[in-house]
């Protein structure tokens, strides 16, 4: 069996698939804030007892978690110290003098994670071709880590000036902290992200330091927990790129998982939209405490090189913590199952981005939580059966949801409870639809030729509707959507990423030097697939290189061919990539300008031996005693209305039915509205055509 374990804000999900015969088995379990791996071993457990399969039969764990995401968000990282070079102690608070909201007089930055006086400098100096302009002074550099670790620092980040092009400096301090302090965690820039861009690059080795004496011991901790069962599959982690990698890898590299809850759900949506031939993909992942969207265009989700964490503005770029780490082009929102929803100074309806988690929960899960959330209203509004919630593991009361929105909601807003649950379900919904366009728009992409594959606990009660306001005229639910990250977890490929930059005009480029580096990325990674054990197919190697028209400050990566270059016509096939990709990109690109290159990448795929195309779901969980209908909500409908209820184990391939229908599985609610037709594919997901409003005038 492999093993799929996705750790979200109230519900950790776990898939498993046995390897012989595609056969798969899921549980969902509370998540345990305190310590994440409480609820892994109670779901592992469950899976296990499903199984009724000799504990040696599970050979590979693959773990989301988004521990290093929320760490850096709540700012629960480790003391942490920062060594640069002299003149560069500031770059944290200076970054890049950009005002990200230029008409806001009172604007807030994100506080550094490292205050000012765990920051030293040491004297040397290297020049941007890595040759040395002044020696270090590692005598100096000695006594500042001295200093910084009898302060009471656990962890400090190492970033030189110009040390991705020579890392002698940082290796020579790094290898004398750690000899005369073994306990300290060490990260160096030129391992975390060698690239240009001083800031950037301090920004996410700081954030490196600051969460990995967190994740080093919870990812101990959770391997000696998992091998006290009597367990020792071989143990992975899902990287923010859509891959994964080895606990020891994770432990080095923390920072490249900041996205890793996130990057299941986009592996698995691709995969399902490839099988029922949909290239271009909105994939809509919605769970208790969050919602996910990734834009998928020609079968695979776009992979950046640059994102942020903790924002202080949703949508505003630049008021976040920048990361140079490679991450699937994601958007988080504050939108889950378990958001709160309450009224603002001008008692105006917010969802969110508050939650109630798994504990209290939601009012309904009847654990102590008082304040009405979106499950809440969805369960007053009809779409949840209140017997059947996670197959009739939990109970949900639903007096108590009709109590919440009342005392909070309703009597606020002068509405009857039901009025008001279909005001906080508007609402977070317009919110994710409004956040996608924007998304989208930013890429140049125009959602309404996509189709919308949904997934998660919560994302198909919600999607028929964000898809009615984004005008996606098809939405594609899989089998299993409820645990749909994990699924993805345990099919993701293993991947290993590396970069160098090298900034030259393309006319100037030596191609020697494209080689050398090239050939040192493709040592480096052979070296780390070396160490994960399971990866028997052949590799995918990538080349790709981030451009620009020179005098720009943003860049654009673009595919390169797999070879030596340095013959005649490699400048004019780059020219002929990177406008085609820029025009792509911006709707035109400018003849006759001049480019450079920046940074060279990298990539290597090893597939997984596990297809989605070969799995089969379990289907316990079926009950022919169950209500085959009920009133729900349809806004079109003008209210409450009788609404058939289908269990998603009785449909068989080829079955068509009409909306308004509840399409209910263990893990999730497929909620259609009247008008719609969906269709059985021959995989079993569910195809929808949704009934549009008619556009207005």
């Amino acid at each position: 069996m492999i093993l799929g374990v996705d750790v979200g804000g109230t519900f950790t999900d776990l898939v498993a698939i046995n390897e012989t015969d595609g056969a798969v088995l899921s549980a969902k379990t509370s998540t345990t804030p305190e310590d994440p791996s409480k609820g892994i071993l109670t779901g592992i457990g469950i899976i296990l007892k499903l199984a009724g399969a000799q504990r040696e039969s599970m050979t590979e764990l693959v773990h989301g978690t988004t521990l290093v995401a929320n760490a850096l968000i709540e700012r629960k990282g480790a003391q942490t110290g920062l060594i640069t070079t002299k003149g560069f102690r500031d770059i944290l608070e200076i970054g890049r003098e950009t005002r990200f909201d230029i008409y806001d007089m009172a604007i807030r930055r994100p506080e550094p994670l490292v205050e000012r006086w765990r920051r030293a400098t040491v004297s040397e100096r290297l020049d941007a071709e890595g040759g040395v302009v002044e020696p270090l002074d590692e005598t100096q550099a000695m006594a500042v880590a001295d200093g910084l670790i009898r302060g009471g620092v656990e962890s400090i980040a190492i970033c030189l000036m110009h040390s991705w092009a020579n890392p002698s400096h940082e290796k020579a301090i790094r290898d004398r902290v750690k000899a005369a302090f073994p306990d300290t965690y060490v990260s160096i820039s030129f391992d975390v992200a060698p690239e240009i861009r001083e800031y950037e690059r301090t920004s996410t080795t700081v954030a490196n330091a600051y969460v990995q004496p967190m994740m080093t011991r919870y990812l101990v901790r959770l391997r000696q927990q998992i091998e006290g069962l009597g367990l020792k599959p071989r143990l992975q982690v899902m990287l923010s790129s859509g891959g994964v990698t080895t606990f020891g890898q994770a432990a080095n590299l923390p920072v490249r998982l900041v996205e890793s809850g996130a990057a299941g759900g986009a592996i698995a949506a691709s995969y399902w939209g490839k099988l029922a031939g949909h290239l271009k993909i909105v994939a809509f992942d919605m769970g208790g405490t969050t919602a996910k969207i990734t834009l998928i265009d020609g079968g695979r989700p776009e992979i950046v090189n640059e994102l942020e964490v903790a924002r202080l503005h949703r949508l505003k770029q630049g008021s976040g913590l920048p990361m140079k780490t490679a991450s699937i082009d994601v958007i988080e929102i504050g939108a889950g199952g378990g958001s709160i929803a309450h009224l603002d100074n001008l008692q105006l309806l917010q969802v969110g981005p508050q939650s109630a988690g798994a504990q209290p929960g939601p009012a309904c899960y009847a654990r102590g939580g008082d304040k009405p959330t979106v499950t809440d209203a969805d369960l007053v509004l009809g779409y949840l059966d209140p017997n059947y919630f996670l197959g009739g593991a939990m109970a949900l009361d639903r007096g108590r949801a009709q109590k919440a929105i009342g005392e909070t909601v309703a009597h606020a807003l002068g509405c009857s409870i039901e009025q008001a649950a279909a005001h906080i379900r508007a609402t977070v919904n317009d919110g994710m639809a409004r956040a996608l366009r924007v998304h989208a728009a930013e890429r140049g992409r125009d959602v309404r030729g996509f189709t919308l594959v949904t997934f998660g606990g919560a994302g198909p009660t919600h999607a028929y509707d964000i898809a009615r306001l984004l005008r996606i005229e098809r939405i594609l639910c899989p089998f299993g959507a409820g645990v749909a990250s994990a699924l993805g977890f345990a099919v993701a490929p293993k991947v290993v990423d590396d970069v160098r930059s090298y900034v030259a005009r393309l006319s100037d480029v030596d191609w020697t030097r494209v080689n050398a580096l090239f050939a040192e990325m493709q040592e480096h990674t052979r070296d780390v697939l070396a160490q994960a054990e399971g990866a028997t197919l052949a590799p995918k190697v990538e080349y790709m290189v981030e451009m620009r028209y020179t005098g720009q400050t943003h860049n654009i990566t673009v595919d390169l061919p797999v070879r030596k270059f340095g013959q005649e016509g490699d400048a004019a096939d780059m020219t002929r990539r990177f406008q085609s990709t820029y025009k792509r990109r911006f709707g035109h690109a400018l003849s006759g300008a001049s480019i450079e290159t920046l940074n060279w990448r990298l990539r290597v795929t090893v597939p997984n031996a596990v297809g989605l195309q070969t799995l089969h779901f379990a289907e316990a969980g079926a009950s022919a005693a169950r209500p085959r209908e009920r009133m729900a909500f349809f806004e079109e409908a003008g209210g409450m209305i009788p609404c058939k209820v289908y269990s998603r184990y009785e449909l068989a391939v080829g079955d068509v039915l009409a909306g308004p229908a509840l399409i209910e599985e263990r893990e999730s609610t497929f909620v259609v509205g009247p008008g719609a037709k969906i269709t059985v594919d021959s995989s079993r997901n569910l195809i929808v055509d949704v009934h549009l409003p008619a556009s207005p005038a």
